[in-house]
């Protein structure tokens, strides 16, 4: 008897890429994780005020609007609709759990960001790299074409090629793509980490599908929330300086999320010393 294929073993070709951007978009804004991470681990309804306590560097207010947006994508509940009225994960927001392990994995393994990063910061660091509009599209049609110069994958993927540029740029600094060369018309290649992406996908499609979520619903993986242990950087601040402070924040991340990052080269070594993004659209 043939053994089923489960969502990891899934191709990169095989997902439909408009449906995995979509649901990434979904966990895609920052502190989204954060905040799903923190009410998991909690375990019951919390407050704005108290999500936002186990935070760093994120002021209550902005907490808030992102608890908000998640109720909109139907990620988070509400008992009712009175104000301070609290949070909790509803089923859909529950069954994330493979998908934080899945990118949080190909994150651990792929991608070297240096110095200890906390598992919710790995996780919405991946996110932001695979988020953005048609960047699946780009990737599957490398995938399964091989080097490719920019003017065939916009052909293959059926986008502009001014966007195609811009998309494959923002790849390259990301780190999914590698030019083969140093001219303006060499081909591109994914790198080790775009070809790893397949798991990722297969997770993501397999939690955007809401007959198999429901089907398929695992318990929230528990979690260690972050504490404000660096006070001198400024409630809310979302740039340098806090991604920097989140990679050095002694807070414990959980049992899941807790990957201690291992340099990984982020193109292969044939193309690593040929390759730059270009600056040209």
């Amino acid at each position: 008897m043939s053994t089923p294929v489960q969502p990891s073993a899934a191709s990169i070709g095989s997902v439909d890429a408009q449906r995995v951007e979509d649901a990434l978009s979904l966990i895609a804004p920052k502190w989204t994780t954060w905040s799903a991470q923190t009410l998991a681990q909690q375990g019951h309804p919390m407050r704005v005020r108290d999500v936002a306590a186990r935070l760093p560097f994120v002021s209550e207010q902005f907490v808030g609007k992102r608890l908000a947006q998640m109720h909109a994508d139907g990620l988070v509940t509400r008992a009712d609709d009175r104000h301070g009225a609290p949070y909790q994960l509803s089923a859909f927001g529950e069954s994330l759990s493979p998908v934080h392990r899945a990118l949080s994995d190909w994150s651990q393994t792929n991608l070297s960001l240096g110095g200890k990063v906390a598992g919710a910061e790995r996780v919405e660091d991946a996110v932001r790299r695979l988020h953005l509009r048609h960047s699946t599209a780009v990737i599957q049609v490398l995938d399964a074409g091989g080097p490719m110069r920019f003017v065939h994958i916009a052909e293959e993927a059926g986008l502009d090629n001014g966007f195609t540029r811009q998309r494959l740029n923002r790849l390259q600094v990301d780190g999914l793509v590698a030019r083969t060369g140093p001219r303006h018309g060499d081909p591109y290649v994914l790198t080790d980490a775009g070809r790893a992406l397949g798991p990722v996908y297969a997770a993501v499609e397999h939690w955007s599908n809401p007959a198999a979520t429901r089907k398929h619903l695992a318990p929230p993986a528990p979690v260690t929330a972050a504490t404000r242990t660096h006070t001198g950087v400024p409630l809310g601040s979302d740039g340098i300086r806090t991604a920097a402070a989140l990679r050095r924040s002694t807070a414990a991340p959980s049992a899941l999320f807790s990957h201690a990052p291992q340099p990984q080269p982020r193109v292969p070594a044939v193309v690593t010393a040929r390759s730059a993004p270009s600056r040209g659209r």
